[in-house]
């Protein structure tokens, strides 16, 4: 299932995902789902492929044209994607010879709203 439009959530959709750190402690499960998707992005090569699959148009990728911004060889774009993928951060799909990327904007939300400020208090 291709996703050609990435849904954009208002902070009031942000909060109803999950709550920031600084209002109530995460749970265990919490803690390790998210966990999982921050150490994904904590590589620069994830971090930059997941930027470069949200910037093209409609929000999906193939591929094909992912190698060409990195120093890496295919294998290792195909293991950084693979660990995007299980961090639920990309989903996929196959299209004749080609796999094609999009960002999950779900997971991006809940990374975001862990990180923010309640409003009223600046940082």
């Amino acid at each position: 299932m291709s996703n050609l439009e990435l849904e954009v959530l208002g902070q009031d959709d942000a909060a109803a995902c999950c709550s920031p750190m600084v209002r109530e402690p995460l749970g265990e499960d919490a803690a390790v789902d998210l966990a999982k998707m921050f150490k994904a992005l904590s590589d620069p090569v994830r971090l930059r492929l997941l930027s470069l699959i949200a910037s093209y148009e409609g929000g999906e990728a193939c591929v094909c044209d992912l190698t060409g911004p990195f120093d890496v060889s295919q294998p290792t774009i195909s293991h950084h994607l693979k660990v995007l993928r299980e961090a639920g951060l990309v989903d996929s799909e196959r299209r004749g010879t080609w796999v094609y990327y999009w960002v999950l904007p779900a997971a991006l939300a809940k990374l975001s709203a862990l990180l923010q400020t309640p409003t009223g208090e600046s940082g």
